[in-house]
């Protein structure tokens, strides 16, 4: 009966340790982007580059993903807006018939986005290998990240820590009722991210530099 008592006790310090660790991970990780989240377009500052966050255009039984529709939104106001000059598109391409990138480079050119100042980031599996990618594979160390604000957030702090200077546009949310499961998931990517530091996770995949122009 002791031991049944003390294996309990050890569980539950373990459940609140694992709390403890998510809620502490959940305000690191905001309070790094405090003051760099944007929700209007006229009050962002420009940028010479931006970073749009890919995701899937449909989600399973074909419903269309608003995250989706939201954010080639957004990235269309500021392009269009000249807020941002060049237009980096990351993404997923790692199955095939699946290709995020060029699914939004798609749909932004058919609103109107010139197609040559899209860059697509065909290795951006995770919002971490994105944000490397960005600075190593693309060169750029000043960015405008678009995606929804929690997105956003974590984005943030993962910029903060590879010394990119960035600010970021928040795509319209979902409301809290419909975008529970994701907001659920995002408590546990931002514990990830500090996984990721802790044992140096590196990209994926690197690969040769894309220039970008400046001008």
């Amino acid at each position: 009966m002791l031991r049944i008592k003390r294996i309990l006790r050890y569980f539950l310090a373990a459940i609140l340790l694992c709390i403890a660790f998510i809620f502490i991970a959940d305000r690191l990780v905001a309070r790094a982007a405090a003051g760099r989240l944007y929700n209007r377009v006229a009050n962002v500052p420009e940028n010479h580059v931006g970073l749009l966050l890919g995701t899937a255009k449909y989600l399973s039984g074909g419903r269309v993903n608003y995250y989706y529709l939201y954010r080639i939104d957004a990235a269309e106001k500021l392009m269009k807006s000249g807020k941002i000059k060049y237009l980096i598109i990351s993404g997923d391409n790692s199955r095939k018939n699946y290709n995020e990138p060029e699914t939004m480079r798609a749909d932004l050119v058919a609103r109107g986005i010139d197609s040559n100042r899209i860059f697509l980031d065909y290795a951006g599996f995770r919002t971490f290998d994105s944000m490397v990618r960005l600075r190593e594979i693309f060169g750029q160390k000043k960015v405008t990240v678009i995606s929804q604000a929690f997105h956003n957030q974590r984005a943030l702090f993962i910029a903060q820590r590879e010394g990119i200077e960035a600010i970021a546009f928040n795509a319209k949310d979902l409301s809290r009722k419909a975008g529970i499961k994701v907001q659920m998931r995002e408590k546990l990517a931002r514990v990830k991210v500090f996984v990721d530091y802790l044992i140096n996770t590196q990209p994926k995949f690197l690969g040769p530099p894309v220039h970008i122009p400046q001008v």
